[in-house]
Protein backbone atom coordinates (compact mmCIF):
# COMPACT_ATOMS: atom_id res chain seq x y z
CA UNK A 1 0.00 0.00 0.00
CA UNK A 2 1.21 3.58 -0.63
CA UNK A 3 0.51 6.78 0.87
CA UNK A 4 -0.45 10.19 -0.59
CA UNK A 5 1.88 13.14 0.58
CA UNK A 6 1.64 16.46 0.13
CA UNK A 7 4.08 17.79 -3.07
CA UNK A 8 7.37 17.93 -2.55
CA UNK A 9 10.79 17.40 -4.23
CA UNK A 10 12.15 13.99 -3.35
CA UNK A 11 13.92 12.97 -6.81
CA UNK A 12 16.85 11.65 -5.08
CA UNK A 13 19.76 10.77 -4.90
CA UNK A 14 21.73 13.69 -6.66
CA UNK A 15 25.28 15.08 -6.99
CA UNK A 16 26.71 16.86 -3.73
CA UNK A 17 28.65 19.56 -5.88
CA UNK A 18 31.15 22.34 -4.40
CA UNK A 19 30.35 25.79 -6.68
CA UNK A 20 32.74 28.14 -6.53
CA UNK A 21 32.25 31.63 -7.80
CA UNK A 22 34.09 34.66 -7.05
CA UNK A 23 36.14 37.37 -9.73
CA UNK A 24 39.13 37.50 -6.97
CA UNK A 25 40.57 36.39 -4.08
CA UNK A 26 39.09 38.17 -2.01
CA UNK A 27 35.40 37.38 -3.23
CA UNK A 28 35.70 33.57 -3.86
CA UNK A 29 33.44 31.58 -2.09
CA UNK A 30 31.96 27.94 -1.83
CA UNK A 31 28.20 27.12 -1.61
CA UNK A 32 27.45 22.99 -1.21
CA UNK A 33 24.49 22.26 -3.58
CA UNK A 34 22.71 18.99 -4.96
CA UNK A 35 20.26 21.07 -6.90
CA UNK A 36 22.06 20.89 -10.46
CA UNK A 37 21.93 18.93 -12.87
CA UNK A 38 22.04 18.53 -16.91
CA UNK A 39 19.88 20.61 -18.84
CA UNK A 40 20.91 19.88 -22.80
CA UNK A 41 23.76 17.71 -24.23
CA UNK A 42 24.14 20.32 -27.72
CA UNK A 43 25.04 22.85 -26.65
CA UNK A 44 26.44 21.52 -22.94
CA UNK A 45 24.15 23.28 -20.65
CA UNK A 46 23.07 22.86 -16.94
CA UNK A 47 21.82 24.59 -13.75
CA UNK A 48 22.43 25.09 -10.10
CA UNK A 49 19.54 26.18 -7.83
CA UNK A 50 19.87 28.37 -5.02
CA UNK A 51 18.07 30.71 -2.92
CA UNK A 52 18.12 34.44 -3.04
CA UNK A 53 19.59 34.73 0.76
CA UNK A 54 22.61 32.69 0.26
CA UNK A 55 25.80 34.77 0.26
CA UNK A 56 26.75 32.91 -2.92
CA UNK A 57 23.76 33.94 -4.85
CA UNK A 58 24.73 38.12 -4.84
CA UNK A 59 28.08 36.60 -6.60
CA UNK A 60 27.36 34.51 -8.71
CA UNK A 61 24.40 37.25 -10.07
CA UNK A 62 26.95 40.29 -10.45
CA UNK A 63 29.92 37.58 -12.05
CA UNK A 64 27.32 35.46 -14.05
CA UNK A 65 29.82 32.44 -14.27
CA UNK A 66 30.65 29.66 -11.14
CA UNK A 67 32.16 26.29 -11.62
CA UNK A 68 30.36 23.25 -10.34
CA UNK A 69 33.07 20.83 -8.96
CA UNK A 70 32.10 17.29 -8.25
CA UNK A 71 32.99 15.54 -5.05
CA UNK A 72 34.46 12.44 -3.36
CA UNK A 73 33.86 10.40 -0.57
CA UNK A 74 37.05 12.17 0.98
CA UNK A 75 36.07 15.68 0.42
CA UNK A 76 32.87 14.57 2.61
CA UNK A 77 33.54 16.25 5.40
CA UNK A 78 34.61 20.29 3.76
CA UNK A 79 31.38 19.31 1.78
CA UNK A 80 29.08 19.41 4.52
CA UNK A 81 30.86 22.55 6.67
CA UNK A 82 30.61 24.61 3.18
CA UNK A 83 26.49 23.84 3.12
CA UNK A 84 26.53 25.11 6.57
CA UNK A 85 29.19 27.77 6.97
CA UNK A 86 28.05 31.40 5.29
CA UNK A 87 31.08 32.90 3.43
CA UNK A 88 30.02 35.86 4.70
CA UNK A 89 31.71 34.33 7.88
CA UNK A 90 33.97 31.98 6.77
CA UNK A 91 37.00 32.25 4.56
CA UNK A 92 35.42 28.34 3.16
CA UNK A 93 38.87 27.26 0.73
CA UNK A 94 41.42 28.48 3.42
CA UNK A 95 39.45 26.82 6.77
CA UNK A 96 38.58 23.33 4.48
CA UNK A 97 42.07 23.51 3.20
CA UNK A 98 40.90 23.19 -0.27
CA UNK A 99 42.95 25.04 -3.47
CA UNK A 100 41.22 27.50 -5.39
CA UNK A 101 42.76 26.65 -9.27
CA UNK A 102 42.84 28.82 -11.94
CA UNK A 103 40.22 27.74 -14.51
CA UNK A 104 40.74 27.83 -18.19
CA UNK A 105 37.54 30.33 -19.23
CA UNK A 106 36.38 32.18 -16.15
CA UNK A 107 37.56 33.72 -13.28
CA UNK A 108 35.52 31.59 -10.80
CA UNK A 109 38.23 29.68 -9.05
CA UNK A 110 38.09 25.65 -9.72
CA UNK A 111 38.86 23.18 -6.53
CA UNK A 112 41.71 21.66 -7.20
CA UNK A 113 40.44 18.50 -5.09
CA UNK A 114 38.17 17.80 -6.84
CA UNK A 115 38.18 15.08 -9.56
CA UNK A 116 35.81 16.96 -12.86
CA UNK A 117 35.49 20.59 -12.70
CA UNK A 118 32.66 22.41 -14.90
CA UNK A 119 33.56 26.09 -16.08
CA UNK A 120 30.09 27.80 -16.52
CA UNK A 121 28.31 31.05 -18.00
CA UNK A 122 24.99 31.92 -16.73
CA UNK A 123 23.15 32.17 -19.54
CA UNK A 124 19.55 33.27 -17.71
CA UNK A 125 18.34 33.37 -14.08
CA UNK A 126 14.48 32.20 -13.73
CA UNK A 127 12.89 32.71 -10.49
CA UNK A 128 10.72 29.97 -9.52
CA UNK A 129 9.80 29.97 -5.68
CA UNK A 130 12.32 29.44 -2.82
CA UNK A 131 14.81 29.20 -5.45
CA UNK A 132 16.37 30.56 -8.54
CA UNK A 133 17.74 28.68 -11.24
CA UNK A 134 20.97 29.56 -12.72
CA UNK A 135 20.94 28.30 -16.26
CA UNK A 136 24.14 27.73 -17.87
CA UNK A 137 26.23 26.89 -20.76
CA UNK A 138 29.22 24.51 -19.88
CA UNK A 139 32.02 26.15 -21.35
CA UNK A 140 35.04 24.20 -20.50
CA UNK A 141 35.82 20.77 -18.50
CA UNK A 142 38.59 20.07 -16.71
CA UNK A 143 39.29 16.30 -15.67
CA UNK A 144 41.77 14.99 -13.29
CA UNK A 145 44.12 12.35 -15.31
CA UNK A 146 44.39 10.04 -11.96
CA UNK A 147 41.31 8.72 -13.11
CA UNK A 148 42.11 8.39 -16.87
CA UNK A 149 42.37 4.44 -17.83
CA UNK A 150 45.76 4.24 -19.39
CA UNK A 151 44.33 0.55 -21.40
CA UNK A 152 40.76 1.75 -22.56
CA UNK A 153 41.50 5.56 -22.56
CA UNK A 154 38.05 6.31 -20.91
CA UNK A 155 38.04 8.20 -18.06
CA UNK A 156 36.68 6.62 -14.89
CA UNK A 157 34.85 9.36 -12.49
CA UNK A 158 33.87 6.11 -10.38
CA UNK A 159 37.46 5.74 -9.21
CA UNK A 160 36.86 9.06 -7.77
CA UNK A 161 34.55 7.87 -5.77
CA UNK A 162 31.57 10.34 -5.93
CA UNK A 163 29.78 11.58 -3.19
CA UNK A 164 25.84 11.71 -3.64
CA UNK A 165 23.19 13.35 -1.62
CA UNK A 166 20.05 10.94 -0.38
CA UNK A 167 17.50 12.95 1.58
CA UNK A 168 19.32 14.80 3.79
CA UNK A 169 22.39 12.43 4.04
CA UNK A 170 25.90 11.94 2.41
CA UNK A 171 26.38 8.51 0.64
CA UNK A 172 29.29 7.03 -1.42
CA UNK A 173 27.71 4.72 -4.62
CA UNK A 174 27.61 1.03 -4.34
CA UNK A 175 28.78 -1.87 -6.75
CA UNK A 176 28.08 -1.43 -11.01
CA UNK A 177 25.11 -3.73 -11.73
CA UNK A 178 25.01 -2.72 -15.74
CA UNK A 179 25.76 -0.04 -18.01
CA UNK A 180 23.84 1.65 -20.41
CA UNK A 181 21.52 -0.71 -23.07
CA UNK A 182 23.20 -3.79 -21.27
CA UNK A 183 19.45 -4.57 -21.01
CA UNK A 184 19.02 -5.30 -24.66
CA UNK A 185 22.86 -6.10 -25.46
CA UNK A 186 22.84 -9.71 -27.99
CA UNK A 187 24.18 -12.12 -25.55
CA UNK A 188 27.64 -14.07 -26.75
CA UNK A 189 27.33 -17.18 -27.92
Amino acid sequence: MKQDWKPGTLIYPLPAVLVSCGSTPDEYNLITVAWTGTLCTNPPMCYISLRPERHSYDIIKRNMEFVINLTTEQMAYPTDWCGVRSGRDHHKFQEMNLTPGKARTVKAPLVEESPLNIECRVKEILSLGSHDMFVADVLNIKADERYLDAQTGKWALEASHPLVYLHGGYYKLGEPIGKFGWSVEKKKQ
